[in-house]
This record gives C-alpha cells, structure tokens and sequence, in this order.
C-alpha cells in the first residue's frame, strides 16, 4: 500500500511534508518550519504523529520542532553530524542508516553542499526522497558550507535515484529557477513546457513540488551540467561536470 504524502506550505515559502503509512497509522512529518499548519493538518485528517525527520539545521526548517514535539510526543531522527545545531535527538543518523516507519523504511542519504551536516530521506518503495535544500526543484540549495565539489557529489547520489522518483524539497522557488534554467538554456523546450506547467499551478495555489526526478534531469541546470549541450552553452566545453556545476551555481548566485 502507497503513502499517502500531503505538501503543506508554511511560513513565506516553505514546505513541510506529512508522510503516513495506512497500512499501519504510522504518521511522519519531513522538516517543521512552524508547528501551527502542521498541527491543524494532523487534527482535520485524525492521524498522530508519531516521527519528525530533519534534513538539515537551518531554522526555517526546524523552528517549530520544539512545539510539535511537546504537542504530538513524536521521535525526532536528524544528521549525526549536525547533532550540536539541531533539536534533542531521539536517533542520530548518518549516510546508510535506516528509518523504520510503519510497514516502510527510508534509507539516509548524506548530501552535503547547502550545508555540511544535510541529509535526504529516501523511501525507495513509495518513490519519495525528502530532499530539503540539496536538490531542489529546478535547482539546488546555495551554498553555505560545503563546497561546488561537495554539493555536485550530492547531487549525483540524488541524480542515481529512479526516474520516477518524487522529489520533494523544502521551498516554492521552482519560478524563479526555472528563470535561471531559461536564461541559461533558451532553448531548451522541456524547459518551457514546465514553466507554463508551474505558472498554471500556482496561479491556481497549488505547490509546484513534488516534482519528479525525469523532469529535473530534463530541466534543472545543476543536474545537467555534465551534459554536453550545457557546457556549450555555458562555454566550458573541456571542463568537468563539477567545474561546470561550479559556474552556474556562482552564476545563480548573481542572477
């Protein structure tokens, strides 16, 4: 039996994502910007939340863990390595640990480059991968800690995952992405094709995320910026995937 996963919007551009497991009643929640929208969610369908996973310590995506935890009692699982920057852990995670939730488990992915502690959450039967601020759609995270070279690793780790996979990342800013995908890629029709295909989702209020991972490989620069039409474009034709990735994102940082 499937998850069922619900994308709520919090704080300016945020997501948290609710996971359950119906099978068993098992209830998680992916990264808490703020407890209330989650709470309210959580009452309306009567599930109880039973696991709070946290990809990285960046505030706008633990600041409401405090509250939640007090009102619901869930575990809360996180990076091993940022364990000093994140709320009281219940289980410490690093890169190959599992997490058991219901009749599934995530496997803990470490992608560092936005920051270095970061971790996804792959739920390899249910074809989700909570992704946070590494990869992104249409985009990746800046980069606050690691480095092009670290964060480029990531993203083929992340790149590697089946194509159907639901890529579920932490904020709304698939537009403005898709923006710099266009600037750098005029070309590129699948590019266009999915701008009217976001344009028309929000002008509707629906989230533009998930998204699936064929598409960012169609799409987003960062994924392809091993690929030869993006180092023309660029004018790198001899460099490196990392070399390439380095630009862009030095130049999505000045767009």
């Amino acid at each position: 039996m499937p998850l069922e996963l619900v994308t709520l919007p919090c704080l300016a551009d945020n997501y948290a994502y609710l996971i359950h497991d119906p099978a068993t009643g098992a209830t998680g929640v992916v990264d808490v910007p703020e407890a209330a929208p989650i709470l309210a969610e959580l009452a309306r369908r009567e599930w109880v939340l039973s696991d709070i996973l946290l990809t990285h310590h960046h505030d706008d995506h633990i600041g409401g863990v405090a509250a939640l935890r007090a009102a619901t009692g869930a575990r809360v699982w996180g990076a091993a390595a940022d364990r000093h920057r994140l709320p009281p852990l219940d289980k410490a995670l690093g890169e190959g640990d599992a997490v058991p939730f219901g009749s599934q488990s995530a496997a803990v992915l470490e992608v560092p480059g936005h920051t270095i502690g970061h971790i996804a959450f792959v739920f390899a039967e249910a074809g989700l991968a909570f992704t946070g601020d590494s990869l992104m759609a249409a985009g990746c995270g800046r980069l606050f800690e690691g480095s092009p070279e670290q964060m480029w690793a990531s993203l083929q780790k992340l790149a590697a995952l089946p194509d159907a996979t639901r890529i579920c990342s932490g904020h709304e800013y698939t537009a403005a992405n898709l923006r710099f995908a266009a600037a750098v890629e005029p070309a590129n029709p699948a590019i266009a094709a999915r701008t009217l295909r976001v344009m028309k989702a929000r002008g509707e209020g629906r989230p533009s995320v998930p998204s699936r991972l064929s598409g960012e490989r169609a799409t987003n620069p960062f994924l392809r910026a091993n690929l030869p039409e993006m180092k023309a474009a660029v004018g790198m034709s001899g460099a490196s995937g990392a070399e390439v990735f380095a630009a862009l994102r030095a130049q999505k940082d000045r767009f």
